[in-house]
């Protein structure tokens, strides 16, 4: 069912004229002869919401990378909605990691909204139609009342929810969010994957790589990566101890915590806890 509070697209074709939102066939990136991605193949289906996990290194940012188009596999394709992603790239909204973000570049919460529409085509003037895209984005993401402030004076979940709104401004088919969840409380997490499951709902494609192994369960499938696919599949089949050693190897802090998910599994639903610990 459609949720109410997520704009569709006014170009609806592409999303629904491939069986395929993302198809990515033996992708290998390598950076000075150091492979980052190994062959690494897998297909989405359009309206899905995918977790991507694994560890420092594994290629996770570079994948996203290469589905924006930033960075051209050296052997292997992507394609996107069954066209190249040069002719789909205006279908696509991003939501970067915080360090990648100039927190100091001298713009406001609308702003940087707006900037959503800007993506959508050739830069021009903003109407008035893109204005009110952008306050009812605000609205959306429960940030109308900061519209006017500078964006490095807000939190660190609240700044996330603006690139959120960012991206229904954009009202893009697909969604791709580098750690949407780093650094953020509990509440603030919450909120999040809210929208998220708010623009799912929709019908958009959500591609979100995430850290933190405790919420994998509200992904339809969770890709694990380490430089090459470990396993993808929804997260009862492919969350289990020999993956999680095969995706995070000697890493014993996140060992521990995939070791605490599978706990939390085999516990009945009205003892698990809110939360488990992250990092």
């Amino acid at each position: 069912m459609q949720s109410e509070s997520v704009t569709a697209s006014s170009d609806r074709a592409i999303g629904g004229a491939h069986p395929w939102a993302i198809e990515a066939d033996g992708v290998t990136v390598a950076y000075d002869a150091r492979p980052v991605l190994r062959a690494v193949s897998f297909r989405v289906e359009p309206g899905e919401l995918i977790g991507v996990i694994g560890p420092n290194g594994a290629g996770k940012s570079t994948l996203l990378k290469c589905m924006l188009g930033l960075i051209r596999p050296d052997y292997g394709s992507i394609t996107l909605f069954g066209d190249s992603i040069r002719s789909t790239r205006r279908h696509l909204a991003y939501v970067p990691q915080t360090e990648a973000v100039d927190w100091d570049f001298p713009v406001t919460v609308r702003d940087v909204v707006l900037m959503g529409r800007a993506l959508r085509g050739p830069l021009g003037w903003l109407r008035a139609a893109d204005r009110a895209a952008a306050d009812q984005a605000l609205r959306q993401v429960g940030m109308t009342k900061f519209a006017d402030r500078h964006i490095r004076q807000l939190s660190g979940g609240q700044q996330r929810r603006v690139f959120l709104a960012r991206a229904l401004c954009q009202e893009a088919e697909m969604l791709l969010l580098d750690e949407p969840f780093a650094g953020v409380d509990s509440a603030s997490e919450q909120a999040i994957f809210k929208l998220i499951d708010d623009i799912r709902d929709a019908g958009k494609t959500v591609i979100v790589v995430n850290h933190d192994l405790s919420i994998l369960e509200r992904f339809d499938r969770v890709l694990m990566l380490n430089q090459r696919v470990i396993a993808f599949g929804p997260p009862a089949e492919v969350a289990n101890d020999t993956n999680f050693r095969a995706t995070y190897g000697g890493r014993l802090a996140l060992l521990d915590q995939a070791d605490e998910t599978l706990r939390r599994r085999s516990m009945p639903k009205d003892t698990h806890l809110d939360r488990t610990a992250t990092d």
